[in-house]
């Protein structure tokens, strides 16, 4: 069984990319956004709990969201493993995920980081932006505050999956079939 974790900034095709490649490897894809919205729109006890914090307008705590996570692991342990996008956020996070994931005999096989300009993932946010009815993806500035959002808080997690041989780079420019096959490049040899 494997666990990957895609990586990019907002915009870099993590979503599209994980779309395909859960197919063709029978992996589960555990999108953090799709997992908050299931768990708020069914009101479960993790849910409400996210809930109190969000509707305080803070960040929902690293323990909450792991034990979304978790449940989205334990019900499906059936696959050939796990695609892990939007989490980890943070080194704190990335550890939280270790810890379960060595609690049930797994660990993370590989991070592949999907990279892309900053000005090219803009230009794709804000063609995004009008069709997704997201106004975050409609305003270059909210953008941009995201991607200085991700350098201090998510970039640090390059060095620490480099520091444990997991990191894998791969260029994120391209036709969805060319990132794909990349992708697949370095999947197929783990």
């Amino acid at each position: 069984m494997i666990a990957i974790v895609l990586f990019g900034k907002p915009g870099a095709g993590k979503g599209t990319q994980a779309e395909f490649l859960k197919e063709k490897y029978n992996l589960t894809h555990i999108s953090t956004g799709d997992v908050f919205r299931f768990n708020l729109k069914n009101d479960t006890d993790l849910g409400k709990q996210a809930r109190i914090y969000m509707d305080n307008g803070e960040l929902v705590p690293d323990e909450i969201t792991i034990n979304m996570l978790k449940a989205e692991v334990e019900k499906n342990m059936d696959k050939a493993g796990f695609l892990f996008d939007g989490f980890p956020r943070t080194i704190a996070q990335a550890e939280a995920l270790d810890t379960f994931l060595n609690s049930i005999n797994l660990q993370v096989t590989a991070t592949i980081g999907l990279e892309a300009n900053d000005d090219v993932l803009v230009a794709r946010i804000l063609e995004r932006g009008k069709t997704s009815g997201r106004p975050d993806d409609q305003d270059e500035a909210k953008i941009r505050t995201r991607y200085e959002e991700y350098n201090e808080k998510t970039a640090p997690l390059i060095d620490f999956y480099k520091k444990q041989n997991k990191y894998y780079p791969i260029d994120g420019i391209g036709s969805i079939p060319e990132i794909t096959e990349r992708l697949s490049s370095v999947i197929d040899k783990l």
